[in-house]
């Protein structure tokens, strides 16, 4: 039980680097990101390739999450000519293409059949012992990624970005260059992603294209609709809500006898749906968003 709970620990830490990621996009920019977990994937691969040829683990992962950052500059140069819309479905079409191009390009990531026996944080370590350790990675991470963001927030900087998200025209008229703040922000939000992909990578230890579909997006974006945009405790706590929700529902077969497996995933998923409406329809700014 205990080595679960690590393990639910260290999952929603990783969440919570791809919601603190996502929200700095969209909730202090407006920026709408599909293709979020295009980043996950991408530091997720770049880790396992990077140690897999001899790279320090932990110098594999702060790679892996530059690598995620660069990768973000031609989806923030095309943010420049597109309205929210269309930017939205840009970023989905991105993610696919990287999951493809993962999926094709055997000779890089070992397409369909994934990589395996990826390297441990500490390979010195096992066990519990492993688990622990990651765990206090993740979360001292996590926890640099709040202050940075709170840094960021609290600075010019961080009004610009406000200011972009409420009237980017206001913004363009008083000289500023909108267009480098996007792609800084993009960056830093895929940096992020990155940094959450690799550490997913070395804990899994197997990673495939399989794992890297646009439905991880979209439970990173439930993440902080359930926390509240714009907030910091909303990112953290949504997405520690979201990977409880994910695990709890598992255990809801055990009170409904004549359930297979395969039902059972379409029961779990119509009551994530289920919840993700009613915060909707009466807690629509979240657990920690500001009322009217």
């Amino acid at each position: 039980m205990e080595a679960y709970l690590i393990s639910i620990c260290i999952i929603g830490a990783i969440y919570a680097l791809l919601a603190i990621g996502l929200n700095i996009q969209y909730g202090e920019t407006g920026l709408i990101n599909f293709g979020h977990v295009a980043y996950f994937a991408i530091g997720a691969y770049a880790s396992a390739i990077l140690s897999a040829k001899g790279v320090p683990v932990p110098l594999a992962i702060v790679v892996a999450g530059l690598v995620a950052a660069v990768g973000a500059v031609p989806i923030g140069m095309a943010a420049l000519r597109l309205k929210e819309d269309y930017f939205a479905i840009v970023t989905l079409g991105f993610a696919e293409a990287v999951r493809i191009f993962v999926q094709q390009e055997d000779w890089l990531t070992n397409g369909v059949q994934g990589i395996s026996s990826i390297s441990p944080l500490v390979p010195a370590a096992a066990g519990a012992a492993q688990n622990i350790i990651f765990a206090a990675v993740t979360v001292g991470v996590v926890l640099l990624a709040m202050l940075a963001v709170y840094l960021l927030q609290n600075s010019t900087f961080g009004r610009i970005l406000r200011a972009i998200r409420d009237n980017e025209v206001a913004v363009i008229a008083l000289g500023k260059n909108t267009a480098g703040f996007k792609i800084k922000v993009l960056m830093f939000g895929s940096f992020l992603a990155g940094l959450a992909g690799a550490f997913y990578a070395h804990f899994i230890s197997f990673i495939s294209p399989e794992q890297f579909i646009a439905l991880v997006t979209f439970y990173v974006w439930m993440s902080i609709i359930l926390g509240g945009v714009g907030t910091m405790k909303g990112s953290l706590l949504g997405s520690l809500a979201l990977v409880i929700l994910l695990e709890g529902s598992r255990f809801i077969g055990d009170f409904l006898p004549g359930i297979s497996d395969v039902q059972m995933a379409h029961v779990r998923l119509g009551i994530i749906g289920l919840v993700l409406v009613l915060f909707s329809l009466y807690r629509p700014q979240g657990i920690f968003g500001k009322t009217d």
